[in-house]
């Protein structure tokens, strides 16, 4: 499967179970591949990741929803609490800021680039699960959920949360995406 095939087959799937496709230890050893085998500016390694399962993961959305105070439905939440497992993203900050201070000229970046990283790691794992018939979605229920999350796991301060990615066995598809005209994004200089 191509690169592309791949990216086309990846959707945000909502729909999801606790049924994986593949054994546990398996998506662990991929997520643990791909955060190695992610790019990322000067081999800073800001990434971090912490992957929920179990009743960990029950307890991860049953700490989002009270979190929100009910502002939140609890069906939607539910909907994220039925998946297999949550893939939580964070950067280490003081690995940034440590860059910052050895490399002054690009200290503005070093944020900026952290992010893009943490990016590419998403899609990538968010890719390789479907490859292995897992849905995923993204979630960003950040910073209100911050501090319920870092209790939960015993976070560091020095860790910011990026996103989270519920991920499990596939329900039902999502609907076909529409076709865009592409040329309103991409502009080709000859």
């Amino acid at each position: 499967m191509s690169i592309i095939d791949s990216l086309a087959k990846r959707r945000s799937y909502y729909a999801l179970n606790k049924e994986l496709p593949v054994p546990q230890d398996e998506v662990i050893k991929m997520i643990e591949e791909l955060t190695e085998l992610v790019p990322d500016a000067f081999n800073m390694k800001s990434a971090r990741v912490i992957v929920a399962l179990n009743d960990k993961q029950d307890a991860l959305w049953d700490a989002v929803y009270e979190a929100f105070g009910g502002k939140v439905s609890r069906e939607k939440i539910d909907g994220f609490k039925a998946a297999a497992g949550t893939v939580l993203y964070y950067i280490d900050t003081d690995v940034v800021k440590a860059l910052q201070e050895q490399f002054q000229l690009y200290a503005a970046n070093f944020p900026v680039w952290a992010n893009q990283a943490n990016g590419m790691l998403q899609i990538a794992i968010w890719t390789a699960l479907r490859e292995k018939n897992i849905g995923a979605n993204i979630q960003h229920y950040n910073p209100v959920i911050d501090e319920a999350v870092a209790k939960l796991f015993n976070i560091p301060k020095n860790y910011s949360l990026i996103a989270q990615m519920p991920f499990g066995g596939i329900v039902s598809e999502p609907a076909p995406k529409e076709k865009e005209d592409i040329s309103l994004r991409v502009r080709i200089e000859k």
